[in-house]
């Protein structure tokens, strides 16, 4: 990879995606505590630590709910890729919150002069085969190391180092790390808070990450079977208008693998559906200053050859197209990275 490859440069639309991200925390933590402060006013120091608790922990928790779920919406509604473009910031602010939460953990421990119980707690080794009594404050600290480890590899020095399969492979452990909050959650505060609002809330949570990809895996079922072909082979691609403007539409060959069929106007390119950052679903991106962006990270690439602009060096592989009938079609063959295969429809 390119030592200076970096992401679309900063503008308008992420300034006002990050501010939105940070009022609305601000904006959940401040009602959160608010609502629980005049149901249950705290009487003492203690109380106030817990309120914090809580509301930091809410808040990590519904964070990481929508992040989950940004992948699957953006699959079933290509509107929903704002919320894409800078989900590493959110990623970031998330493990910053849930870091309070425990930062908060700790010093009710402390206002207690009981930071050994703390420790022994989590040593409590009798207590692990235990349902009621299990120490689950360990699984929400296992889950915060597992989310340090994300937030401290996201750079990427690291992706280029670890190689960008390994890279990936290491941070699908995000959902590991949802399954311990999860169980966090449920061994914990549904054990103490008896309030019917609490399971309610949480296993909607969970049942809607799971619905969401679900149903965004039965959407790619279909195209995972492969694209219908012609007679000689090449791929059906649909109508000129089929492609959205400054989208794409993507098409598999029976092998599985896919192409993104771009259009830019009247212009018409295919390229690989990888983008060379990080394997990137590069269909699900959109065209940005006449480049290709794609959606994880917004690399950029020219829908002419897939080259990445100047002074960048990637480059993509290429597919050849040809429209007969009003109908386009793509030849399922890649040509070698950087050929010129886009055409005018």
């Amino acid at each position: 990879m390119s030592a200076g490859f970096v992401a679309v440069t900063w503008n308008r639309r992420k300034v006002i995606y990050d501010a939105i991200l940070l009022a609305s925390i601000v904006l959940f933590i401040g009602l959160h505590m608010t609502i629980t402060a005049t149901a249950h006013p705290p009487t003492d120091h203690l109380g106030w630590i817990d309120l914090r608790l809580k509301a930091f922990g809410a808040c990590a928790f519904t964070m990481l709910t929508s992040i989950l779920c940004i992948g699957p919406l953006v699959r079933l509604d290509p509107r929903f890729l704002p919320l894409l473009y800078n989900r590493r910031h959110f990623g970031v602010l998330m493990f910053l919150v849930a870091f309070a939460h425990a930062g908060f953990m700790v010093e009710w421990y402390i206002a207690q002069d009981a930071l050994g119980n703390l420790a022994g707690e989590i040593t409590a080794w009798a207590d692990y085969g235990k349902f009621i009594g299990f120490p689950f404050k360990v699984l929400g600290l296992a889950a915060l190391v597992i989310l340090a480890f994300m937030v401290a590899t996201s750079h990427d020095y690291w992706l280029s180092f670890l190689t960008p399969q390994v890279w990936k492979a290491l941070h699908m452990l995000v959902y590991a790390a949802y399954g311990l909050v999860a169980m966090h959650v449920a061994l914990g505060l549904m054990q103490h808070d008896r309030h019917p609002l609490v399971p309610l809330l949480f296993g909607g949570s969970f049942a809607l990450v799971a619905a969401l990809h679900l149903l965004a895996a039965r959407c790619g079922i279909a195209l995972d079977h492969g694209t219908p072909s012609t007679v000689d082979g090449w791929l059906v691609v649909g109508p000129i208008e089929s492609i959205p403007d400054k989208a794409a539409r993507i098409v598999a060959t029976v092998s599985g693998e896919r192409i993104a069929v771009f259009r830019n106007g009247r212009r018409i390119g295919a390229l690989t559906n990888l983008c060379a950052h990080q394997n990137g679903p590069l269909g699900e991106g959109c065209i940005v200053d006449g480049l290709v962006t794609c959606p994880w990270h917004g690399y950029q690439y020219r829908l002419e050859d897939g080259c990445a602009p100047p002074p960048f060096t990637e480059r993509l592989a290429t597919f050849a197209l040809r429209v007969r009938d009003g109908i386009v079609e793509v030849d399922p063959t890649p040509l070698p990275p950087g050929s010129k295969a886009a055409i005018e429809a």
